[in-house]
């Protein structure tokens, strides 16, 4: 299939861009981020680069769970704003070119949601069957329990009704019971009143609790997630849903659709991304080599979305216990960097040690790999952690302005601000946009290169042998253009030499640093790399500008 009308399936090679209102810009300086704090930055993300911002909770929430609990789908919490300046923002959002989705939290409700309020007053409550009950605990699989240092079971005993009901999550969490037809009319509902004021979409948190934990069981779980993804169709083209789908590749193409595309939009990529850190942690492109080699192509119109933090802890939990303790050695030895036994409550420059070589080669890697890359706000300046915070909060910190934090003029911001060699004063947006090697620049230029090579995102891909264990190197190809993309994972520098079939005696022009290299005409090249260096190449035939090479999008 040419890629023409790609603007139509925008989310294939789009740049999202996940924040929290809380922590972005406080707007009225009571210490608290907030939606007039977020519009006044509008203009510094579209200058970014990126196309697609992604709100965690805005709802009403006790907070008990950072937002995650909420006590209203249709009305925005009090300390974030009013529904007028949400509205002014997605206003200032769409007038800068900017998508925005949501996080859709309708797995469970907080129990102070009036809903639960109304289910739990009795067993004869009109909503009572809006949630799942049972008049003993089930069985318990320990590997159910999402949050094994909080929670020792998923039943919770409510001694007003004399039943348990179900929190796949916290117990001040019940589940929804989306086998109930009344609640799936209400999360349609929810879905249309936010797309209503303008949203194109949302991610939808834990998407398998969602749909497996009800009762009745539902015959097909897997019509729902299609009946969601055709309502948003009818009202909004274009619209989507990204998915939270943490499971194996079998089990997760289900979640696409039966080869149509007709459920979730994009899934992200867990296993690669966990076998990205490993191959950072061993210096050894075979890992993620391997997993990319074994990702199953997602339908014509769906995407896999790409990652390498995100605002939860880094899981490993599709990794072996040997190899979730090599990176867990690499990244964060300390027990207090760790989170669950399974993952680890860190930013990537923390874990890089704060090298910037590295931290450079590593997201470089993240925009180069075939998806549509997904960063967490402050990666672009590198920010760190305050593993005095409790939990995932550790990584949710103030994004950090200038160097004296410019999050709030208030007296105290919502959450500390990590000090040491990540602190304000040393790592800030002000200090970087006048410091053409830092971070920030380095961004705008991965996001600009990767927006110019849709072959990335749309492409055929290619784990490309490289003869160098460290080296990571791929193609993408697309309607006769071709990128190649090489990663260095060691210290060391490296020459390697790849095998381009169908690229013989063509031209590679570097779209990262000026230079070029020539294909032989027998297809190989000789590829000199930095240490953690990383070059992205343009191929071109030697009559062709490199920038006539690239396939012409619309």
């Amino acid at each position: 299939m040419r890629l023409t009308y790609t603007s139509d399936v925008w989310w294939k090679n789009a740049v999202v861009y996940c924040l929290d209102v809380e922590t972005f810009k406080d707007g009225n300086d009571d210490g608290i981020g907030d939606f007039r704090g977020l519009t006044q930055q509008i203009d510094y993300l579209a200058g970014l680069g990126v196309t697609c911002l992604w709100l965690m909770p805005f709802y009403p929430t006790p907070n008990r769970d950072d937002g995650y609990d909420v006590t209203d789908f249709y009305a925005i919490d009090p300390r974030l704003g009013t529904l007028g300046d949400f509205v002014e923002f997605m206003r200032t959002a769409h007038d800068r070119g900017l998508r925005v989705i949501a996080d859709l939290v309708v797995n469970h409700t907080s129990d102070q949601h009036p809903w639960f309020k109304e289910a739990r007053r009795s067993k004869d409550s009109p909503l009572r069957d809006w949630y799942v009950w049972s008049d003993t605990p089930e069985p318990d699989d320990p590997k159910q329990v999402v949050f094994p240092d909080k929670e020792n079971s998923i039943w919770e005993y409510d001694e007003g009704s004399g039943q348990y009901y179900l929190h796949s999550f916290y117990r001040h969490q019940p589940d929804l019971n989306v086998g109930n037809p009344e609640v799936r009319d209400e999360i349609t509902r929810i879905l249309g009143f936010w797309m209503e004021l303008g949203l194109s979409g949302f991610r939808v948190d834990a998407v398998p609790f969602l749909i497996e934990n009800v009762n009745p069981k539902l015959a097909n779980p897997h019509e729902f997630l299609a009946d969601l993804r055709a309502f948003m169709t009818r009202r909004k083209g274009g619209s989507i849903l990204l998915g939270e789908v943490n499971v194996p590749y079998p089990d997760l193409m289900r979640y696409f659709g039966k080869g149509l595309g007709d459920q979730l939009t994009m899934c992200f990529d867990f296993i690669g991304m966990q076998h990205a850190w490993l191959s950072m942690a061993r210096g050894e492109a075979e890992p993620l080599g391997q997993a990319l080699r074994e990702r199953p192509k997602p339908p014509q119109d769906c995407q896999w979305a790409m990652f390498l933090r995100n605002h939860d802890e880094l899981t490993l939990d599709k990794l072996s216990e040997e190899e979730r303790q090599e990176i867990f050695e690499a990244f964060g030895p300390r027990e207090d960097m760790q989170i669950f036994g399974r993952g680890l409550r860190r930013r990537l420059p923390t874990m890089l040690g704060g090298d910037l070589r590295r931290i450079k080669m590593a997201y470089s890697l993240l925009f180069s790999l075939p998806g549509t890359p997904v960063i967490f706000y402050g990666e672009e300046i590198g920010m760190g952690e305050n593993l005095e915070e409790e939990g995932r909060l550790a990584v949710r910190i103030p994004m950090q302005w200038s160097e004296d934090g410019g999050f709030t003029q208030g007296n105290r911001p919502v959450r500390e601000i990590p000090e040491g060699s990540f602190a304000p004063d040393r790592v800030n947006v002000a200090d970087q946009k006048r410091d053409t090697d830092s971070l920030l620049r380095w961004f705008q230029l991965l996001i600009e290169r990767y927006r110019e090579c849709p072959e990335l995102a749309w492409g055929e891909y290619t784990v490309l042998e490289t003869g160098h264990p460290a080296v990571m190197a791929h193609r993408c190809d697309a309607d006769g253009a071709s990128v190649v993309v090489a990663h260095n994972l060691c210290d060391t520098a490296v020459d390697v030499e790849l095998k381009l079939p169908g690229l013989e005696s063509y031209r590679l022009t570097d779209l990262l640093v000026d230079g070029t290299v020539k294909v032989s005409p027998e297809g190989g090249v000789r590829l000199p790399l930095d240490p953690h260096g990383c070059r992205w190449l343009r191929a071109a035939p030697p009559e062709v500008p490199p920038e006539d090479a690239s396939v012409k999008s619309q």
